[in-house]
């Protein structure tokens, strides 16, 4: 997760356990926009492994906590009505399928929602490289597509989302990585993916192991960052165990840190 970072340094923002494993989050953002509609950014890595490969990855739950936790605010899959995925990595997508079942075939979970994904993160789901072939659900681009209801992006606006979203792109943790801003009424959040998973990343040196083109994601980083600042915006982090979204500060060296930490997003 650190890619080429000292483990004496990382150590110090996310303690590892006897097997090196650090506490990582898979959080979804839920939005009810003004046209009524619930819109769910990415569904984590739910609860399709089997249990052999759940403790590979360290996956703590065998339930499905993404619909356990929707449950609780009252949603129902059902009534879902768009879903957005930054790219199709199995942490970020796998929430899309039922739960693992012995000798069961995958299926989603969300049986009318619309899926928005940006057309070059699909196509590498689709041909993937051997780098990171085993980060995808080989059967997962069917079963979407079969439904219908899929939009591929590839500019700012999505047909399907609208005017309050706006979409910008990341080449450096994988091909068409889709970052979408949601405007508010306290100020623009950007869902930031894997290009910022965590308050660590903010500091434009720390990329991870994962990523495709480290010197490149740090370009992206930094102005997408500085897009932010400016815009006065929040980033609303996937990964970080403890922080779901803060705003930006830049000191006088040029250096970014996460300010203003919010434990949970229930904006109302």
């Amino acid at each position: 997760m650190f890619g080429n970072v000292p483990q004496a340094l990382w150590t110090r923002w996310c303690p590892p356990d006897e097997r090196n494993r650090i506490s990582l989050a898979c959080r979804c953002l839920l939005v009810r926009d003004d046209a009524g509609r619930t819109v769910l950014f990415e569904t984590g890595i739910g609860a399709f492994f089997e249990p052999k490969m759940r403790d590979r990855f360290g996956v703590q739950e065998s339930e499905h906590v993404l619909l356990q936790s929707l449950g609780a605010l009252g949603v129902k899959a059902d009534d879902v009505d768009i879903i957005v995925l930054s790219h199709m990595h199995f942490d970020h997508a796998g929430g899309l399928l039922s739960p693992w079942v012995e000798g069961g075939t995958p299926q989603l979970a969300f049986d009318r929602a619309r899926y928005v994904v940006g057309t070059r993160a699909w196509e590498r789901a689709l041909n993937p490289h051997p780098r990171d072939r085993a980060s995808f659900i080989p059967e997962l681009q069917g079963l979407i597509e079969a439904t219908g209801r899929l939009e591929l992006v590839d500019g700012e606006r999505s047909q399907t989302l609208g005017d309050g979203y706006r979409m910008s792109y990341s080449d450096g943790h994988t091909p068409g990585l889709m970052l979408t801003e949601v405007q508010t009424d306290r100020g623009p959040i950007c869902f930031m993916g894997d290009l910022v998973p965590g308050t660590p990343w903010v500091h434009l040196p720390i990329t991870m192991g994962y990523d495709r083109f480290p010197e490149q994601l740090i370009d992206e980083k930094r102005d997408r960052l500085q897009a932010i600042h400016d815009a006065d915006g929040w980033c609303f982090y996937t990964h970080d165990a403890s922080v779901a979204a803060s705003k930006l500060a830049i000191d006088d060296r040029g250096r970014f840190s996460a300010v203003e930490p919010l434990t949970q997003l229930a904006w109302g």
